[in-house]
């Protein structure tokens, strides 16, 4: 039976250094578009790519575009999902044309909505003094979602906006959204747009390639239990997110 792992990067396998200061050993895997590395792996967690790696096939299933999952140093081979689910890419990189048009058709749907809780995040950021502000991100020419960061990577800010404004938000005209918070990133997607919808698309396509198969999910944040949640096992790191809310909650 063929046995696949659908795992987040960012803060699963690899880190920023902020996030690791009391490791030692670590090797860059993941560069910024200058070439500089601003991501790492610790022995650990080298050790379980390793390990996963002889046993199964890992699928990236990340926030990560193409090309910030092009910047990634990690030998992967099959599938990938990138863009929170907006986007599911071939072996070999080329884009899937099926699901890319099923997500464009949503994303169009999705548009009036993201504007309009720009335009609130912005407005309210402005009148508090605020250097933050709301950016569309978009790929393989579809605008999937909103992220706000705070400049200096205060959190308190985010979680003011998140109060004050967006939260209103979601609960009121924007109830076909939903927010992600983690760490200095403050999202906002259309709830067409998740990582469980594009896991559950390319389950079957593997199922009608391989007939019968495992799948395990793997990821730190809130937001990944729904596509762990699609797999048959799921696989939590200690000290992230998730596992404050999960296994360290019991």
């Amino acid at each position: 039976m063929k046995k696949f792992l659908f795992v987040d990067l960012d803060d699963t396998l690899f880190q920023t250094p902020g996030k690791c200061l009391k490791e030692e050993d670590l090797r860059p895997a993941a560069y910024l578009k200058s070439g500089a590395a601003c991501s790492f792996t610790t022995s650990r967690q080298r050790a379980f790519f390793e390990l996963m790696h002889r046993e199964m096939t890992l699928i990236p299933a990340t926030a990560r575009n193409r090309d910030a999952l092009s910047r990634v140093d990690l030998p992967f081979s099959s599938y990938a999902i990138i863009d929170y689910g907006g986007v599911v890419l071939e072996p070999g990189g080329t884009i899937d044309a099926i699901w890319l048009e099923t997500m464009r058709m949503d994303m169009d749907r999705a548009q009036t909505g993201l504007r309009e809780v720009m335009q609130i995040i912005d407005e309210y950021s402005e009148s508090a003094g605020m250097k933050g502000r709301a950016r569309l991100i978009e790929d393989c020419s579809i605008p999937f979602y909103i992220v706000v960061k705070d400049p200096e990577k205060k959190a308190e800010r985010l979680e003011q906006i998140e109060r004050e404004v967006v939260a209103p938000w979601v609960e009121t005209a924007g109830k076909d959204f939903f927010i992600h918070r983690n760490g200095n990133n403050l999202a906002v997607l259309p709830k067409t747009l998740n990582k469980a919808r594009a896991v559950e698309y390319l389950r079957k396509r593997l199922e009608v390639e391989h007939g019968e198969i495992m799948t395990l999910g793997m990821g730190d944040s809130e937001s990944d239990a729904r596509f762990m949640a699609a797999c048959d096992y799921a696989i939590v790191p200690s000290g992230s997110q998730l596992a404050a809310l999960t296994v360290a909650a019991l």
